[in-house]
C-alpha cells in the first residue's frame, strides 16, 4: 500500500520527482452515474522508475501539485483515450494538461485500427495480459483493495511501455506530427467548454418546423443549466422523450403540459413544470423571420449519396493502403461535406490528410482520377485529367 498517496506532503514530494522526468504517464478513475460533472475518486502517475495512485477523496489533500504537474511543459503527459481525463483536470484545476499523447490516438494512426481496447493494445505490444476484473469496480468505496490498487497501478505501468512503441514507431514512420496535430484539439479549451446554447446538437433531430427547433433549443439550453447548477445527470432533469415531445406539441399551459405522455403526473405544477412552459413561450415570442432553419439531416441533404459512398470507397482504400484508421482521416460528415463542396472548411482538405487523402478525393469528383477492381484491390486510376 505504499504506492497510495493520501496526504498532500507525500503528493508534493512525489509530483517534483515526477517533474524530473521526460514523460509520465496518467490515468485517473471517477464515478458519473448520478452526477453531471465525473467525481474522481483516483489518480495514476506513473514515471520510469516509480508508480503510485493519489486518493482524490482524502480527507485534507490538496491536488494543486499534480495540476502544476500536468502545466509542466518539460513533462510529456501520456493517456490513453484521453479526454476524459482532461476533462477531469480542466473542471476540477481549470488547466489543461500540455503536452500530452494519447495513445489511442497514435494507435489509430499507427495501424491498429479503430476499435482496439487499451488491454488488446497492452497484448499486442507488450504481451501482457490484464486482469480486467476491477474495470467496473465502485472506486469511490473506501478503504480500496490490494486487488484495486494492482490494477489501478498497471494501467499506468504498461502504459509506459505502449507510450515508448508507439512513438518509435511514429518516428520511424514520420508520423509524429500527425498525431501532434490530433493533440492540439485535445488541449483546446473549447473541447471542454460546455455551452448550454449548443446543448441542443447532442439530441437527434426528430422535428420538422423551425417553431419546434426553437423550443428544443431553449428547452436543451435550460435543462444544461439546471443539471449543471444541481449537478445531476440531464436525464434527472427531464428526459429526451419528453423534450422532443415539448417541441413537437409547445404546450403554453399546465394542463396541456400535464397531458403529454412523457411527462409525470403532477409535474407540469412543480417549479421545474413553471421553468419550461416559460421556455416554450419564450420560444413562442420569436419574430418567424428569426426562428432558427431546422438543419438538413442526411436523409434529406442534397442528392449526393452515390459521390458519398464513391468517397468512402476512396477512405477505405486510402486506410487500408496507409495503414491509418479511416476515422482519423475523415468522418461521414465530412465526407457529405467534400461531395457538397471543393473548398469545404474540413480536416480531410487541410494538413496531412489533405495529402493523404483529401486531394485525391478532389481528383476523383472531377474525374482526374477513378477507381477500379484488380481482383480483391481497389486501386487508383489517372485519367489524365488536371
Amino acid at each position: 500500500m505504499s504506492n497510495l498517496i493520501v496526504s498532500t506532503e507525500d503528493l508534493a514530494a512525489a509530483c517534483q520527482r515526477f517533474a524530473t522526468h521526460s514523460y509520465v504517464t496518467v490515468d485517473t478513475e471517477f464515478m458519473r452515474e448520478t452526477t453531471y460533472w465525473p467525481k474522481l475518486c483516483i489518480i495514476q502517475i506513473a514515471s520510469e522508475d516509480e508508480a503510485v495512485i493519489i486518493d482524490a477523496e482524502a480527507p485534507g489533500l490538496d491536488l494543486a501539485p499534480v495540476f502544476a504537474l500536468m502545466a509542466d511543459e518539460k513533462v510529456m503527459k501520456v493517456f490513453h483515450a484521453a479526454r476524459q481525463d482532461i476533462e477531469i483536470v480542466w473542471h476540477l484545476g481549470g488547466i489543461l494538461p500540455h503536452p500530452i499523447f494519447d495513445t489511442q490516438v497514435a494507435a489509430m494512426v499507427c495501424g491498429f485500427g479503430e476499435s482496439i481496447s487499451y488491454d488488446q493494445l497492452v497484448s499486442r505490444i507488450t504481451g501482457h495480459s490484464i486482469d480486467k476484473t476491477s474495470r467496473f469496480t465502485d472506486w469511490s468505496h473506501r478503504p480500496l483493495s490490494a486487488h484495486q490498487i494492482d490494477y489501478a497501478l498497471a494501467d499506468v505501468t504498461h502504459l509506459r511501455d505502449v507510450y515508448k512503441s508507439l512513438r518509435d514507431k511514429l518516428d520511424r514512420q514520420q508520423r509524429s506530427e500527425w498525431v501532434s496535430e490530433e493533440m492540439a484539439v485535445l488541449t483546446s479549451v473549447d473541447t471542454y467548454q460546455v455551452e448550454p446554447e449548443q446543448a441542443w446538437k447532442r439530441l437527434k433531430l426528430r422535428i420538422k418546423k423551425p417553431l419546434q427547433l426553437a423550443v428544443l433549443q431553449e428547452l436543451a439550453a435550460w435543462r444544461e443549466r439546471e443539471a449543471q447548477a444541481r449537478d445531476v445527470p440531464r436525464g434527472r432533469v427531464i428526459k429526451d422523450d419528453a423534450i422532443y415531445e415539448i417541441a413537437e406539441q409547445h404546450p403554453t399551459t399546465a394542463e396541456a403540459l400535464g397531458r403529454l405522455r412523457s411527462i409525470p403526473k403532477g409535474f407540469e405544477r412543480s417549479r421545474v413544470g413553471e421553468e419550461i412552459l416559460a421556455m416554450v413561450q419564450k420560444a413562442a415570442a420569436i419574430p418567424k423571420d428569426k426562428l432558427p432553419r431546422v438543419p438538413k439531416t442526411r436523409s434529406t441533404a442534397d442528392n449526393n449519396g452515390a459521390a458519398v459512398d464513391l468517397l468512402k470507397v476512396l477512405l477505405k482504400m486510402t486506410s487500408e493502403e496507409h495503414g491509418v484508421a479511416a476515422r482519423v482521416i475523415a468522418t461521414v460528415d465530412e465526407l457529405e461535406a467534400i461531395a457538397n463542396d471543393d473548398n469545404a472548411d474540413v480536416p480531410p482538405l487541410a494538413g496531412w490528410r489533405r495529402e493523404l487523402f483529401g486531394d485525391n478525393a478532389l481528383k476523383l469528383k472531377r474525374g482526374a482520377i477513378a477507381l477500379r477492381l484488380e481482383g480483391r484491390r481497389v486501386t487508383l486510376i489517372d485519367n489524365g485529367r488536371a
